[in-house]
């Protein structure tokens, strides 16, 4: 088992009214140029002061919802052709501001938005669930993702079974309408039961079944657990307690249960592929220090109390490969202070194995109920905190439709101030892989930098070197100019570059020098 370090989902966003927080719901070989010089391996760098602007390492990522068509697709019934069209654009937004991450919706529903026989389609693609799209999307989406250098995360939904609460509805073959048994009503809507055993193993059952078949980076969960709290509804699980609770009390074996399912899933991802990682998106607040000492200093809504999510558990027994709170909460906010809970989980993931992301609000932006979220700045400056906090491996933006309308210009004054360069990926020790051979036959065509493909190379990173001939390279990311899934590179300028290789998770090669004369 992996020991914890530092390392959404649904349809309407909405601010929750529990003191004021807010949540929502979260290639080929290529011939060396007729003018190829002789590739040298660059020398050692000498050591370099990092430059906190530019980080080496810092995942930046965006969600993609696909439920109640919030992003992706933009509505039901387009063709394959516009969907695709309509993905594109939104990577291509993301790689504009050097993005390299992205979290997309899979399964809202216990729905597929990929050839599933386990559930049935989703009915945000043609407008009828069940309905076959005529085309499988998730190979798409991921290999567009790649293309530009990015990490591909599935993002389920565990335990939504549909947003209505009649089974009779459903598509014959949905789970919830072959058993009934696993559901409960509650606010209209219709959940599997995180008490059965055969849920859990349904869940895990369909999460492995893509990770089995598809080239997924990673696998995702927002922060959907026990439904959020609908006043005077009582969510009945009575049968199931009395019948598995073995003494405990309610709220323990409620938070028991999605900690089995964590751990379940957690074990079943990386016994199927070791490389692929497991992370969830909770809600911001684990706790409020009037509900316990150790909690932050906050007063919204306790995950842990309300919602029985302990994100603290899978932190310390590592059943997650990061966290990633959603803060979607301003600076200098009186009920949860973006700063304060900054620093609380940046304390949660010291000395652990976990990764921490912060989730933005991005969909906050412009917002007039909070004067701070009509300030331009206020996201940047969040960014900002993170990089105070060491801890702090990367940020990741709800949502994708924002990415794209860019409110107040938000998003470009963030790539403006914090991303300027590409960064890598922040590398996760225990999921093996290691750097491929550095890059063979670099060579300079003009302005076109060329090299053999490196076995087990999932990327390449390239670097140019200032006038200064200062080789910085491995110690930031001042002089890194891209990433690109293709051996070959597009110089902008004459000077000395750089390039390596890097596996899927990162691990970087040697680096090879390569000297453009004339562009």
């Amino acid at each position: 088992m992996r020991t914890g370090r530092p390392l959404l989902a649904a349809a309407a966003l909405a601010v929750v009214t529990t003191t004021a927080a807010y949540t929502f719901g979260p290639g080929a070989d290529q011939s060396p140029a007729t003018n190829e010089k002789k590739t040298t391996m660059a020398a050692p760098a000498a050591a370099c002061k990092a430059d906190a602007r530019y980080p080496k390492r810092e995942l930046r990522g965006v969600w993609i919802a696909t439920t109640q068509n919030i992003d992706w697709p933009s509505k039901p019934g387009l063709s394959a052709a516009k969907q695709q069209a309509e993905y594109r654009k939104i990577l291509d937004s993301a790689a504009k501001r050097n993005l390299n991450a992205v979290f997309v919706q899979v399964r809202p529903a216990s729905d597929a938005l990929y050839k599933s026989s386990l559930e049935p389609w989703s009915q945000y693609l043609t407008g009828t669930a069940g309905k076959d799209p005529g085309w499988d999307p998730l190979p798409f989406l991921v290999e567009e993702s790649h293309k530009r250098g990015m990490e591909f995360h599935a993002w389920f939904n565990p335990y939504r079974a549909s947003y209505g609460d009649s089974t009779a509805k459903l598509p014959a073959g949905h789970p919830a309408r072959q058993h009934p048994d696993w559901t409960v009503k509650y606010g209209g809507r219709l959940y599997y039961n995180p008490g059965l055993p055969a849920v859990r193993d349904h869940v895990t059952k369909v999460i492995t079944d893509v990770v089995d078949r598809y080239d997924v980076d990673g696998v995702h969960f927002d922060d959907y657990f026990y439904p959020y709290p609908v006043a005077g509804v009582k969510f009945d699980d009575t049968a199931a307690f009395k019948k598995y609770g073995k003494g405990e009390k309610l709220a323990e074996w409620r938070r028991g249960n999605v900690n089995t399912l964590v751990a379940e899933v957690d074990k079943a991802v990386h016994q199927a592929k070791g490389h692929v990682k497991f992370g969830i998106s909770p809600f911001g607040i684990w706790r409020n220090k009037s509900n316990d000492p150790t909690g932050s200093k906050t007063s919204g809504m306790s995950a842990y109390d309300s919602i029985y999510a302990d994100a603290r558990e899978w932190i310390k027994s590592g059943t997650v490969d990061y966290v990633l709170p959603q803060l979607y909460w301003p600076r200098g906010h009186s009920a949860a202070d973006y700063g304060t809970l900054v620093r609380w989980w940046a304390d949660e993931v010291k000395d652990s194995d976990v990764q921490l992301y912060i989730g933005h609000g991005l969909y906050r932006v412009g917002a007039k109920d909070d004067k701070s979220w009509t300030k331009p700045g206020e996201l940047s400056a969040q960014v900002g905190l993170n990089r105070d906090n060491k801890q702090v491996d990367g940020a990741v933006y709800f949502s994708a439709k924002q990415l794209l309308t860019n409110p107040l210009g938000a998003m470009d004054r963030v790539a403006k101030t914090h991303y300027s360069r590409p960064a890598l990926l922040p590398l996760s020790k225990d999921l093996g892989g290691q750097a491929p051979a550095p890059p063979a036959k670099a060579s300079a065509s003009g302005a076109q930098l060329s090299w053999k493909p490196s076995s087990g190379a999932r990327a390449y990173a390239v670097y140019q070197l200032p006038k200064s001939g200062k080789d910085c390279h491995t110690t930031d990311a001042r002089n890194l100019v891209a990433v690109v899934s293709d051996p070959s590179y597009a110089a902008r300028s004459a000077g000395t570059y750089l390039v390596t290789s890097l596996d899927r998770l990162h691990h970087e090669s040697k680096a090879v020098k390569v000297k453009v004369d004339a562009v």
